[in-house]
This record gives structure tokens, C-alpha cells and sequence, in this order.
């Protein structure tokens, strides 16, 4: 009785173990040890999907002007202060033009100089003239002395050489006051542009010498029109063309959109422009190389600033009202650029091969496969068999 009773227990216990290695089996085909009902699924729907380079860029003024000084002097009064709009031609600081006036007063005078003196050659010009005239009568009358004939046309062709002279220091003398009306303008600086004044460099009081570069009295910039200096990477640079649509958002408004189209592309990044001698082997490689493309974008608002970082996203392919599946529920890949996912359709999975399109690394266009409401599983894909990827 007791060699039956152990036999039967031991048949027992491997049908057990048979069972329970049946079960093992059968969970793991149909679903990797976890229950239908516990996988993540995502119901496949319509929206839009847009591909895009991210790139980062600087933002800057479209158009900027050191407003400098052309005179020498002190800065006497500044008529606006930072952050104040202005107009082309407004009054914006003034240079004590003293030295100016006193130099317009000296040209003048001079001016006034060369003009008497050509006053004075024309009368000797009419004086000698006439001498020239009796030299000649008597000469011919024969009582005139030729030496003396001779005398006075070279008295007479030299006065009006000095008309001549004279005729040039005027023009000389009308130049240097019209330089020093000029030099006599330029201590009122006036705004070359509409626009808003960035920052005030030089303070009242101080004084400006001007050189051979015009020392900056102020920066002026047009800030209803932002331009976008954006650094473009080799690896995507093939993908970015001009018109492209794009949309950026800056650090102190991450939830705003700004959107705007690519313009001008250069040909060759920053270094290969200022670089003096050409880098030679490994050490030309050791930088990443970067494009600049730049853009405009409308600021009437003037919620941009000069020199934000702009997050851009520039679009290099876009499906508007697609059908989208999750990148997450992508699981097998094909040769052919098939991916297989996983559907569920009541308490069963079925795998299925779908064809993509275009995707934002969050969503993937479906060309073909699934239809809008289909259950995807977005915890992991499955092979060709049916079984987990």
C-alpha cells in the first residue's frame, strides 16, 4: 500500500508541473507574461504632423545704428533716454558747438578776404589796361619806347593770372565754410531712422573725440521688425532650404508660437569666412560646423528682445489632418519600411504591418494598415509571428 500510494503521488505532481509549464507557455505567446487587459493602448486618430529641424537661434534688431558724433567736443544735453521711441530726424543729443562756430567764423572771414583781393586785381586788371592801351597808340604813333609797350602787357597778363588765383582761394575760402556750416550742423546729432534707443553710451558731459572713428553717442534699433540669426548644423543643413515655414518660441515665453519663413542661407559657416590660415588634418574636424540662415519676424507687439535664444523649428515636411499612430506603438521594422503594431481587438492582440509617412518623433503618419479608432498597444511591439518584439 505504501509503494501504490507514492507512485500515485508522484504521477501527480508531474501533471501538475505539466500544467503548469502549459500555462507559462501559453501566457508568454499570447501576451509576455502580462494580461490583456494591463497593456497601454492609444486610439489611432486624425491630426496634423510636422517633421522639423531644431536649430537655436540669436534674435537681433533687423536694422541697427551706432549714432555717433563727426565733431570733436563735450556732450551738452541728451535729449532722450533709454527705451524712447523716435523719429527720423528728431533732435537726439547736442555737442557744444563753440569750436564749430568759432571755426565757421574764421572760414567766413576768410571768405570775405579772398573775395576783396579779387576786387583789388580787378582794378588793377582795369588800371593796367588802360596803360596797355596808350603803350600800344603810342608804339604805333612812334613816339613809344617798345621796352615800355613790352612792360606794360606783362604788367597786364599778370593781374589776370592773379584773377584766377584769387577766383580759386574763393572757391577754397566757400568750401572751408561750407565744411564749417557742416562741422556746425553735426553738434546736433539727429536720428537717421525711425526707432527705439537701445542703449545710451556716452553721458552729458563727456567728451567726444573724433578721429578716425566717430565715437557712439547712442544705439538706435528698429524693433518692430526682428531678425533671427539661426545656426543650422551640418548634419541637417541638406534639409533646409529658403521659404521654408518655421516657428520658434523663446525662453521667457516657452507657450508662445512665433512663426515665420527661412530666408537667406549662407554657404559656409562663420569660420571658414574669418579664419586667417586653413586648419589643417584632425584639428579642423574637432569643432561642430554650424550654417547661419536667418529670418524676419513681426514684433510690432515689442515682446521680443534684442538677444533672446530662440528654441526654432523649421518644417521640412508636413501631413495636415493625417491619420497618426503613436511612435511608441512602432514596433518591427521591414526592409521594405513596414512596421508591424500590435491592435487589440476585444480580449485578443493581432499584429498587423502598417505603412508610415511622415512623423514628429511623437506621432507617425499612417499611409496604410489602421483606420481611425483602432486600439494600438503602446508598450512594446510584436515580431511576425505574433510573438512580443
Amino acid at each position: 500500500m505504501t509503494i501504490w500510494h507514492n507512485r500515485r503521488g508522484r504521477i501527480a505532481l508531474s501533471g501538475l508541473a505539466v500544467v503548469a509549464l502549459a500555462a507559462v507557455a501559453f501566457t508568454l505567446l499570447s501576451g509576455g507574461g502580462k494580461p490583456h487587459d494591463a497593456l497601454l493602448t492609444e486610439t489611432v486618430s486624425r491630426g496634423d504632423i510636422e517633421k522639423t529641424v531644431l536649430a537655436t537661434g540669436i534674435i537681433k534688431p533687423s536694422l541697427q545704428v551706432s549714432v555717433g558724433a563727426q565733431v570733436n567736443g563735450q556732450l551738452q544735453k541728451l535729449y532722450v533716454r533709454q527705451g524712447d521711441r523716435v523719429k527720423k530726424g528728431d533732435l537726439l543729443a547736442v555737442i557744444d558747438p563753440t569750436l564749430q562756430q568759432n571755426e565757421l567764423r574764421t572760414a567766413e572771414a576768410q571768405l570775405l578776404s579772398s573775395r576783396a583781393q579779387r576786387a583789388s586785381t580787378q582794378v588793377l586788371i582795369k588800371q593796367y589796361r588802360l596803360e596797355l592801351n596808350r603803350q600800344q597808340r603810342m608804339y604805333r604813333d612812334g613816339a613809344g619806347v617798345r621796352s615800355e609797350l613790352e612792360k606794360a602787357q606783362a604788367q597786364y597778363s599778370a593781374q589776370l593770372e592773379q584773377l584766377r588765383v584769387n577766383d580759386a582761394q574763393i572757391t577754397q575760402s566757400q568750401t572751408a565754410v561750407e565744411k564749417a556750416q557742416a562741422n556746425v550742423g553735426y553738434t546736433q546729432i539727429l536720428a537717421p531712422m525711425d526707432g527705439e534707443v537701445l542703449g545710451i553710451v556716452t553721458k552729458e558731459g563727456q567728451t567726444v573725440v573724433s578721429s578716425q572713428t566717430a565715437p557712439t553717442i547712442l544705439v538706435l534699433a528698429n524693433m518692430d521688425t526682428m531678425t533671427v540669426h539661426t545656426r543650422i548644423s551640418e548634419a541637417d543643413i541638406l534639409k533646409v532650404h529658403p521659404g521654408q515655414p518655421l516657428w520658434f518660441s523663446v525662453l521667457a515665453d516657452p507657450d508662445r508660437r512665433y512663426r515665420g519663413t527661412m530666408g537667406d542661407i549662407q554657404s559656409a559657416p562663420d569660420e571658414a569666412l574669418t579664419e586667417q590660415s586653413s586648419p589643417s588634418g584632425a584639428s579642423a574636424q574637432q569643432s561642430a560646423v554650424y550654417y547661419n540662415g536667418v529670418f524676419n519676424v513681426d514684433n510690432r507687439e515689442h515682446q521680443l528682445r534684442t538677444s533672446m535664444t530662440a528654441q526654432v523649428s523649421i518644417i521640412t515636411a508636413r501631413a495636415a489632418g493625417a491619420l497618426r499612430v503613436p511612435m511608441t506603438a512602432l514596433g518591427q521594422k521591414r526592409e521594405n519600411g513596414d512596421y508591424q503594431v500590435q491592435i487589440r481587438k476585444g480580449d485578443r492582440i493581432e499584429a498587423r504591418w502598417i505603412k508610415i509617412g511622415v512623423n514628429d518623433r511623437q506621432f507617425a503618419e499612417v499611409k496604410a494598415g489602421l483606420e481611425e479608432g483602432d486600439a494600438v498597444v503602446i508598450d512594446g511591439g510584436m515580431d511576425a509571428g505574433g510573438g512580443r518584439s
